[in-house]
């Protein structure tokens, strides 16, 4: 489906065309079909709605960023949460591409005119690293570990209740929620796309656990939905977490502590780490103090 659309749509990525079939976008036959690789038929009738791209003028703007590591390649920046990757309808400014355009000018357009740069992403509300390309050819090399999985992602998450395992492999297709549009969920095998997350208990609590997660696949909210779905969700995840909060947070809990990867024309992979931010520390010594 995905490359029968994109031999027709010349104004859209193979990969923006995915995410629009991914979103419920594509009919086939006047049934929503999600799944790029579904087969299509002589005499299927398929149909797209393109969503409007929203207005931006991508002006740099001036907001401090917390560079782990920059080169004439790359940036690797600590994101706080709260901060919106890229320009998208209700974030027209003030988001991190916003402000990497202001440190690395030179790199407007790369990848994408309202996205430039942006290889993948991070939730607003989770913070952490994330790898931001300077130029062409490494935006092509990251997106290729990407695509291929070698790119190693570790994120620390503390969830309501204990695994029901101390570690284990999460294995659930997701899907986007046909009830909420902003929202994932997990789907029978065969109705979504193949999604699996590692875990590892580094500490239990009473009531809670400090879990490292990482994710074998990118899907939206993988995480967050994968931890739910084992009975475990995220503290202070508004969407798929607990209404009451017995801790005191405003805050999702859910890092983007590690990375591990290869770096444009560079045969050796590096691993690069940022600490919890202090506001999430002071919840885990809460915990450790019993307080």
């Amino acid at each position: 489906l995905d490359k029968f659309l994109s031999a027709r749509i010349s104004d859209y990525s193979r990969s923006r065309l995915q995410t629009m079939i991914r979103d419920g976008r594509v009919n086939v036959n006047g049934k929503v079909e999600q799944k790029s690789g579904a087969m299509v038929e002589l005499g299927d009738v398929v149909s797209i709605e393109i969503p409007l791209e929203p207005t931006v003028s991508l002006v740099p703007e001036s907001i401090p960023l917390d560079i782990i590591f920059e080169n004439q390649d790359l940036l690797i920046i600590n994101k706080p949460a709260g901060l919106v990757v890229h320009p998208a309808v209700g974030h027209a400014s003030g988001t991190l591409v916003h402000a990497v355009l202001a440190h690395a000018p030179d790199m407007e357009g790369v990848g994408g005119e309202l996205r430039p740069g942006i290889v993948h992403r991070l939730d607003k509300d989770t913070s952490g690293l994330i790898i931001v390309a300077k130029n062409d050819f490494a935006h092509r090399w990251l997106q290729e570990q990407f695509r291929t999985r070698t790119v190693k992602k570790v994120y620390l998450a503390l969830v309501e209740g204990h695994p029901p395992t101390p570690q284990g492999r999460i294995d659930a297709p997701i899907a986007r929620d046909p009830s909420h549009r902003k929202r994932m969920a997990i789907v029978p095998p065969g109705k979504g796309r193949e999604s699996q997350t590692d875990y590892y208990t580094r500490e239990q609590f009473d009531q809670y656990a400090l879990i490292e997660a990482h994710p074998l696949t990118g899907r939206t909210h993988q995480i967050r939905l994968h931890l739910e779905f084992i009975g475990c969700p995220i503290v202070g995840d508004s969407i798929y977490g607990r209404r009451k909060q017995n801790l005191t947070i405003n805050r999702m809990f859910l890092h983007a502590w590690k990375l591990t990867l290869q770096l444009p024309g560079d045969p050796e992979e590096r691993t690069f780490y940022a600490p919890l931010p202090e506001e999430l520390m002071e919840v885990l010594n809460s915990l450790k103090s019993g307080n």
